[in-house]
């Protein structure tokens, strides 16, 4: 009998052994740097000049490492501290979300989520579930569409035009119910609608009967590095009830841009203020 293939691709040694080189010579740069020689690097790891020296060229391409116009050596790139800051900062959001979380559950009676904008999609890095019977189950690590989601629409409505439409090219505005907003121009006055109110909403627009609440986390520089959500069948987040719960969304959210070091107006002062003005109209 013929044995079945799998349906895994095998790795190519090939393809292992080169990570295995290019993460060793980030590992002897880093670990007798921090500047080293061509030769330098190859007598560290026992390869071959132009093996090495090729490596080298790819991580020169992407930032990885540098190379000084004086002397020819190689060092660290920058791209690492990017990248580096880029994780400390999720894993320190999430420590400090944690207990926001759950006063956000404690005040809405509603599953919450954090969630980060990655590769196009909403990122969810943590969530406290409701104690309530009918709730909305979620995973840390599940990935949410951006256009059709409270949490999705708070990441993206205040990116550069640019980033906003590489975005959608790369992801689409797939249809998931008769709600789900199909076009650009749909989603560009959507997202004008988050920017003035201060929050959005999914209105069964990925789930019919699910309806959701999310606001935008910044950082110091007053850049949207995150957005917190709350999610919860549409009999108990009715149109009535969604103002009430937006402002304590974006009070959490708020505490967390705090956190983080923003410093500029408050999300829940501009809704306050939008609101006594549409009173006063």
């Amino acid at each position: 009998m013929r044995a079945k293939k799998s349906g895994r691709k095998k790795r190519s040694p090939y393809r292992v052994q080169v990570l295995d080189r290019t993460l060793g010579i980030l590992e002897t740069l880093s670990s007798h740097g921090p500047e080293l020689t061509l030769v330098e690097v190859s007598d560290y790891l026992g390869l071959h000049k132009s093996t090495v020296h090729h490596l080298l060229m790819v991580l020169e391409q992407y930032r990885f490492i540098e190379k000084s116009p004086q002397n020819g050596k190689y060092r660290l790139g920058l791209k690492l501290f990017e990248l580096g800051s880029k994780a400390v900062a999720h894993l320190d959001l999430r420590e400090r979300a944690r207990p926001v979380l759950e006063r956000l559950v404690f005040e809405t009676g509603e599953t919450a989520h954090m969630c980060v904008l990655d590769q196009g999609e909403a990122l969810c890095v943590e969530k406290v579930e409701a104690s309530r019977t009918v709730r909305i189950p979620t995973t840390v690590g599940q990935r949410h569409p951006v256009h059709g989601t409270a949490v999705g629409k708070a990441l993206i409505a205040f990116l550069a035009e640019e980033e906003l439409e590489s975005v959608i090219r790369g992801r689409g505005l797939r249809a998931y119910t008769r709600k789900t907003i199909t076009t650009l121009a749909q989603l560009r006055d959507e997202l004008q609608r988050v920017r003035e109110r201060g929050y959005a909403l999914d209105d069964g627009e990925i789930e019919e009967g699910l309806n959701c609440i999310g606001a935008p986390i910044r950082d110091y520089s007053g850049k949207v590095v995150a957005a917190i959500s709350i999610a919860g069948p549409a009999f108990r987040l009715t149109d009535e009830k969604i103002p009430v719960l937006a402002r304590s969304v974006i009070k959490a959210a708020n505490q967390l841009s705090t956190e983080l070091g923003y410093q500029g107006e408050r999300p829940e002062e501009i809704v306050e203020r939008r609101m006594v003005r549409s009173k006063k109209s």
